[in-house]
């Protein structure tokens, strides 16, 4: 789970808790299936919360739910802050997001699957991964290693192409993932402007031990 500031004293650390434990549980429910159906009650019961507490909360479900992918988003974002530390090359930067939410797919299959069912509508987010993934095209800009013009748009293409990543690592599992995610990350690679055999090259560097 991602983190935040340790509250101050036992109330707040309790109601920390409490919402915590309806975010865990709603993260579950959209990696499970998606479905934002289940009731406050059923939620409740799930996060081992009262059900008045729903409400000192969230104002509605979907708020809960909405909290619950941004929630899985910062975790993601900080797995790359942890696992990529240390690599200024930008393309290098992209192609590793890539290969390593391939291998999420099986390290952390609940973060995954709730970024498969709900990332779509958080591609262009304030939090999480997106500020990340534009930080990194930015400084590809800058420095020329990347040709595009507009980031913006180029996390678009990016953001789409990790989902639909993500989702070929669940629907076709057969499949060899690290391979994968090289090929499409050296096709990604090329599109920002990095000339062919340089995309070939770093979409293959060594990866850091997800451990």
């Amino acid at each position: 789970m991602s983190t935040s500031a340790m509250p101050r004293n036992r109330f707040e650390r309790r109601r920390a808790e409490t919402r915590q434990a309806l975010v865990r549980a709603a993260r579950q429910i959209l990696a499970e299936s998606g479905d934002t159906s289940a009731s406050i009650q059923a939620i409740a019961e799930r996060a081992d919360v009262g059900f008045g507490s729903f409400y000192n909360h969230f104002e509605s479900k979907a708020e809960l739910f909405d909290a619950a992918v941004r929630d899985a988003l910062e975790e993601f974002g900080q797995a790359f802050d942890e696992h990529l530390r240390g690599i200024d090359d930008p393309a290098e930067l992209v192609a590793a997001g890539f290969r390593l939410s391939a291998r999420m797919a099986d390290s952390r299959p609940e973060l995954m699957q709730v970024l498969r069912h709900r990332g779509l509508g958080h591609i262009h987010a304030d939090s999480g991964l997106a500020p990340r993934a534009v930080r990194d095209l930015e400084a590809g800009i800058a420095t020329g290693r990347f040709t595009i013009t507009d980031p913006t748009v180029a996390l678009t293409a990016l953001g789409g192409s990790l989902l639909a990543l993500v989702e070929l690592r669940f629907a076709r599992p057969e499949l060899d993932g690290d391979e994968a995610a090289s090929n499409l990350a050296e096709m990604l690679l090329r599109m920002l402007g990095v000339p062919p055999q340089d995309a070939h090259d770093v979409a293959r560097r060594p990866l850091p031990d997800l451990g």
